[in-house]
């Protein structure tokens, strides 16, 4: 009860307990009296458990604005959670609710779609932006949804990247399909020219869904389940050196300017991302070619679909 600031107020303010609320409080929002009690109970009835989300899987549904993110959101809840209409952006909070599906129990995070700057007039829609961009740093995979009639936009290439230049788990889902006139292989054909595009980082699950029909929705949450997985897969040394040394034996790092470059070890860095070091005599002349060649072979012989690898040289 509010503007409580004087004793009168105060003795007139008891009116209140007859409405029945187990709590109730008087302050006063311009000389402060009684916050620091308000505060107090509003502490107490913090739940202590709620640190438990950071032991539990964060994904972010991320997209343009009016690609169908609170849809989904909504399908896979079975509520009206969110606000949706047809008009681009009314969802301006990210939404974030414990969701439970195949055994698993993880955090949707519901953004406000990411606009491109030049169309961000309102103070509001910018921080709607700044939000779903925090999403996309605090989540551990980002769900990706690109409209399906609109085809892979420009905005959408740049959430990709920065997903991608965090090291977040992606995957990818191509909603609406349902408006799409559909051929034999147009699946085929529309994921390979998806994976053109997102290239060189295209081992990433695609899932084609339909929020409003609801259809493939929960293969959607079962393919980020995987990739999350993919994301904190551990590689024993002994396996990953009795893999990788035969493939550096198969095909050695290219010579530069007479001198060899020889890797004698590798070993995963105890990082939240897979990341990878390997040790050799000139880790300074290993070519972006032969990366790129051991990242694929990480990629051929241990799953990791769905999540950027970072491919580290170290002296030996």
């Amino acid at each position: 009860v509010n503007k409580v600031d004087n004793n009168q107020r105060m003795i007139d303010a008891n009116e209140f307990w007859s409405l029945g609320f187990e709590e109730t409080h008087f302050l006063s929002s311009i000389t402060g009296s009684g916050t620091g009690e308000l505060l107090d109970a509003v502490v107490e009835h913090i739940d202590e458990d709620q640190d438990e989300e950071s032991d539990i899987p964060k994904f972010a549904i991320v997209g343009q604005p009016n690609v169908g993110k609170s849809s989904l959101t909504n399908a896979l809840l079975g509520e009206e959670r969110n606000i949706v209409t047809e008009i681009a952006g009314t969802t301006r909070d990210s939404i974030h609710t414990r969701y439970s599906k195949f055994d698993k129990e993880f955090l949707l995070i519901d953004t406000a779609g990411i606009r491109k700057k030049a169309s961000v007039h309102e103070d509001l829609e910018f921080y709607s932006v700044m939000r779903a961009i925090k999403a996309i740093e605090e989540a551990d995979v980002c769900i990706l949804m690109i409209d399906a009639v609109l085809g892979l936009e420009a905005q959408d290439m740049s959430i990709f990247r920065l997903a991608q230049r965090r090291n977040k788990g992606i995957v990818l889902l191509i909603n609406k399909w349902d408006l799409l006139e559909k051929e034999t292989n147009t699946a085929r054909d529309y994921e390979a020219e998806v994976k053109r595009r997102i290239a060189p980082f295209s081992d990433v699950p695609i899932v084609f869904i339909s929020a409003i029909e609801k259809q493939r929705i929960f293969k959607a949450i079962e393919v980020a389940l995987e990739v999350y997985d993919n994301r904190q897969r551990k590689i024993k040394t002994s396996e990953l050196n009795e893999v990788m040394l035969k493939a550096i034996e198969h095909y050695p790092p290219p010579s530069h300017r007479g001198r060899y470059v020889k890797i004698k070890f590798v070993t995963q860095l105890p990082t939240y991302y897979p990341a990878f070091a390997f040790f050799c005599n000139n880790p300074k002349h290993v070519k972006d070619n032969y990366k790129n060649y051991l990242e694929n072979q990480l990629r051929k012989n241990f799953n990791f679909t769905g999540v950027p690898i970072s491919v580290f040289f170290r002296q030996k």
